[in-house]
């Protein structure tokens, strides 16, 4: 048994102060608020793990490097075809196990990688048709992060139209062919450490007719889809199909409880009927969203409809789960000009996907500082809003340190491997 000792922790109803809590087999046995000071002292506010619910591991290399020729969404999307076509399975293990150990370095504990680069250049698969995959969850198990591996389903190049050359290493011939290849891949499912999902990239990389493959598939597991990113796609779909994206998805079975649609940017009446109604979530990411000049999301109104929220980092344009929050919050201010529409605990629970240091639950925990530049003189109440990635110091992951002190204790020099792998990729 270890026991931890926080000068503040959040719990089910907040935060609160001195509290004792005692790990046993990588699960929480006991929470005790008012304890006396024993065992492992964590000063600062103590907080369930962050869960980054949405992340493409490989976009990292696309940050810091500015184009001009850049300007929207589809034009941005070059150059990330332009990085996805150098990688292999080893320089993707190399990167992935970098980006996860900084999102670790964050306070992310469990990260849900929505995951596309399948084949080898061309479209030619490996002699391992996961290994791309495999490359993840050696990556998450190096890093000492929680992984959702989400094998995504894709087949066209848009809407009734072929692949790119650079689309092929994403694509399998259609659905059948995709959940064939899975076949042999159930096995990295252990249920703890690694959880295999599945997900659909879109509606215009998958026809219609394909969807009920993907969702039979997946039955009882997760399953993600982008969806209304652009006011783009929405028109192209409605001249395509005579549907929204959402309805497209409802009649091809795709919506339900067990899934998350990311982004829902710009969604209809109807949509968010439709999204309430099947019990499906929606995965916001704010700092992506605001890069890519996509728009803001209806998070108020997914909000009062029912509709559950998380968050995630997707681009890796910024890996900090509290700006994610952060975000979430200053968009609605923005969009509806009323301050704090979601309370802290509301945000919270969308950072952390509902999680909570409660007796019996995986000890994922993350300690963040309330002494910084930053954070001095905040609230505990408050830390979401002052705090950022730089005031994490402690992460524990299943009763087992992965940050101790600032410092990954599985990585080495993680910021030196991520300019290395993201200096190779970039070099012409």
């Amino acid at each position: 048994m270890t026991v931890l000792w926080c000068e503040h922790a959040w719990l089910p109803d907040g935060p609160a102060d001195a509290v004792a809590i005692e790990v046993t087999d990588g699960r929480i046995a006991a929470v005790r608020p008012g304890a006396p000071r024993a065992g492992t002292v964590l000063p600062g506010i103590t907080l369930p793990g962050f869960a980054n619910a949405h992340s493409h591991a490989f976009h990292r290399a696309l940050r810091g490097h500015p184009s001009p020729d850049a300007r929207s969404f589809w034009t941005w999307r070059d150059d990330m075809y332009r990085i996805a076509d150098r990688l292999d399975p080893d320089s993707y293990r190399r990167l992935a196990t970098a980006v996860y150990a900084e999102m670790a370095l964050a306070g992310y504990t469990s990260v849900t990688e929505f995951h596309y680069l399948h084949h080898g250049p061309g479209g030619a698969p490996y002699d391992d048709p996961n290994a791309m995959g495999h490359a993840l969850v050696d990556a998450a198990a190096a890093a000492g992060i929680r992984l959702t591996l989400l094998d995504t389903c894709y087949v066209t190049g848009g809407f009734g139209e072929a692949l790119s050359p650079v689309q092929r290493r994403f694509a399998d011939a259609h659905a059948d062919a995709w959940a064939e290849r899975l076949d042999p891949f159930v096995k990295v499912d252990d249920g703890d450490r690694v959880r295999l999902g599945a997900a659909v990239h879109s509606v215009r990389a998958v026809p219609e007719s394909e969807l009920p493959i993907i969702a039979e598939w997946s039955a009882g597991g997760p399953l993600h889809v982008h969806l209304s990113e652009q006011r783009a796609e929405n028109e192209a779909c409605l001249a395509f199909y005579g549907r929204t994206p959402t309805a497209v998805l409802d009649y091809g079975g795709v919506l339900g409880p067990d899934t998350v649609a990311v982004h829902a940017t710009h969604l209809t009446g109807d949509d968010l009927t439709r999204l309430a109604a099947s019990g499906t979530r929606v995965c916001l990411c704010p700092t992506t969203e605001r890069d890519l000049g996509d728009g803001i999301g209806p998070a108020s109104e997914l909000h009062d409809a029912g509709v559950g929220l998380c968050l995630g980092s997707d681009s890796q344009a910024v890996v900090d789960p509290f700006e994610e929050a952060r975000g979430m919050e200053m968009h609605e201010r923005l969009a509806h000009g009323v301050r704090q529409r979601f309370s802290p605990a509301q945000l919270l629970h969308a950072a952390t996907d509902g999680a909570a240091p409660a007796v019996g639950a995986p000890a994922d925990l993350v300690t963040v500082a309330l002494d910084s530049v930053r954070t001095a003189g905040t609230a505990p109440l408050g830390v979401l809003h002052a705090g950022g990635a730089a005031d994490v110091t402690d992460v524990m992951v299943g009763g087992r340190w992965v940050v101790r002190e600032r410092v990954h204790q599985g990585v080495d020099a993680p910021a030196a491997a991520l300019a290395a792998e993201i200096t190779a990729l970039r070099e012409d």
